[in-house]
């Protein structure tokens, strides 16, 4: 096997992690904690014409209805099995492919879905949307790369849109653009004992270098381009592990991992696919490298 074989094996190996890690994340979610339906399936502007027009139930009724709320959490649960489902069908994907590429594709619909749910939860801030740019691209990407064998001029301008969509919305929010989330504040102020202040100030600059990594990504120099994939591939991996880093006890470190482990699953894909195009252009093969910045 030539040594482009070998690289090329090595994408799909952590383009593979990160689908599954990103399938898995959201069935721990569902199964074990929840997932925000409910903010689109009791949204009476949106719900109440389809609830009494279509189904004859007057909203009310619908609302407090027990069984309604059961096949809430049903559903959530049952959407829970299908990322796992979805998960195994990445980590198998070779041996039955037909069948595991629909499987992908409808579990990277659902993460779109998700993606919806929570942009609408937060108030239609187009940040929150996007910032899950490469969850959601993450399956497709994989299965793209599996039929490619190689990242090509296409996939890497889009996988650059995805990485730059994913860390400059998580940005806005560091910046304040957004308001800034509670965890945001505690997670720096738990892990480097900062304190308000600094940690605002901290997370200022971290804003910052999100949006100067998402320009750089851009810029015709595949040296600037690898530097800003390394920041990437770092910050990514800190923030998610910041999930468990800043709430871990050691009295209570079982219940710590399941509460935040699922959180690092899920945003695997923030340090993986900026780590797999960082490799592509560190192939000891240029060719197609070069052809990228024709």
């Amino acid at each position: 096997m030539s040594k482009k074989n070998v690289d090329n094996q090595l994408l799909l190996l952590l383009a593979r992690i990160a689908c599954v890690s990103v399938f898995w994340g959201r069935a721990w979610q569902h199964l074990f904690w929840d997932a925000p339906f409910r903010t689109l399936l009791w949204d009476e502007k949106w719900m109440r014409p389809i609830i009494e027009g279509v189904f004859g139930m007057s909203w009310t009724s619908y609302v407090t209805s027990p069984s309604v709320g059961n096949g809430i959490e049903t559903s959530i649960v049952l959407l829970g099995w299908f990322y796992l489902l979805a998960g195994f069908a990445a980590l198998v994907y070779p041996f039955a492919k037909t069948i595991n590429t629909w499987i992908i594709r409808i579990g990277g619909g659902f993460l779109l879905f998700l993606a919806f749910l929570y942009w609408k939860e937060k108030f239609y801030y187009f940040g929150q949307f996007f910032e899950y740019t490469l969850q959601v691209f993450t399956p497709f990407f994989f299965i793209w790369l599996y039929t490619k064998g190689t990242i090509t001029m296409r996939m890497q301008g889009m996988l650059k849109i995805a990485i730059a969509l994913t860390f400059a919305c998580h940005g806005l929010y560091a910046i304040g653009f957004y308001p800034q989330p509670e965890h945001f504040l505690t997670m720096p102020m738990n892990i480097l004992h900062l304190n308000n202040e600094q940690a605002k100030m901290f997370l200022n600059l971290a804003g910052i270098a999100d949006f100067v990594l998402s320009i750089c990504l851009f810029l015709p120099w595949r040296k600037v381009n690898m530097v800003a994939l390394a920041y990437a591939v770092f910050w990514g991996f800190m923030t998610s592990l910041a999930r468990i880093w800043a709430y871990f006890y050691l009295e209570d470190w079982m219940n710590n991992l399941h509460q935040w482990s699922f959180q690092f699953l899920y945003r695997a894909p923030h340090f993986l696919l900026p780590a797999v195009l960082f490799l592509f252009y560190w192939d000891a093969n240029p060719k197609a490298v070069k052809e990228s910045f024709k």
